[in-house]
């Protein structure tokens, strides 16, 4: 922020819109800067065409032996802005905890791991730092400094789903042949708190399928749990309304 401030690519402000920032490093050293202007797109004029998702063009990268990049340096910042629209490009730095989230698909378990960190930032919820909170702050700095071993998805080959539920959280795997695609984890909302462990069960499947809906929509995977009720939901001759919304999104799915 200081190099673009004395290149004057950059300049304080005190404009009531902002967004959070974070660095993210490159491989050859260097530091990129972004920041989420997903709210102030919303108030933007929408492009027409959609653009590709992210997760779909790193995928294409199955199969490659070699890569090549071609990039402008400092790209974005050799677009003028309108002048009247400087002000609403205001950015502010971004707390570790949604830095972190930024690459929990990338870390097991995340929900769990963080969760004395996001109890801090609820309303009302006097700011102490314990031994809990030191643990969970080192524990992800080394989750985000070491490799996982993740492959990229073959759209050739079956998925498989392993899911599981707490009173705490869902978690659940994405795999294929006994490897590891991409982890996703979530803490319960507090009204998910009062589920019976079968609709727990059936919420983690729901956030599963939502999650990799882009891989699973269309192909042929299978679901492990280790609730085994789950294996007659489709035949059960009383649901309630939640499970009967549940059962519908399900039905889009071959499985």
């Amino acid at each position: 922020i200081e190099d673009l401030l004395e290149k004057q690519m950059l300049r304080p402000s005190v404009s009531p819109w902002g967004a959070p920032v974070l660095l993210v490093k490159k491989k050859d050293g260097g530091a990129r800067l972004c920041v989420d202007y997903r709210q102030l797109n919303k108030s933007t004029i929408k492009n027409k065409y959609p653009l590709p998702m992210i997760d779909d063009l790193m995928d294409q990268l199955r199969g490659a032996s070699v890569f090549s990049k071609i990039d402008l340096r400092s790209g974005y910042h050799q677009i003028r802005v309108k002048e009247s629209d400087i002000p609403k490009t205001t950015f502010r730095t971004r707390c570790f905890v949604g830095l972190a989230g930024y690459y929990r698909r990338f870390i097991e378990g995340f929900s769990r791991i963080v969760m004395s960190l996001t109890q801090l930032t609820r309303k009302d919820q006097p700011f102490v730092w314990t031994d809990a909170c030191e643990q969970s702050f080192q524990e992800l700095k080394r989750r985000l400094t070491t490799s996982p071993v993740l492959v990229l998805p073959d759209t050739d080959e079956p998925f498989d789903v392993f899911c599981d539920a707490s009173h705490q959280g869902l978690g659940c795997v994405l795999m294929q042949g006994g490897r590891v695609v991409a982890y996703a984890s979530r803490q319960l909302k507090n009204h998910e708190r009062n589920y019976p462990t079968h609709d727990l069960e059936l919420a983690v499947v729901i956030f599963a399928l939502k999650s990799w809906r882009h891989y699973l929509y269309g192909a042929r995977f299978s679901i492990f749990s280790d609730h085994k009720s789950l294996k007659y939901l489709f035949d059960q001759k009383e649901l309630n309304m939640r499970q009967r919304r549940r059962m519908e999104f399900l039905k889009d799915f071959d499985f």
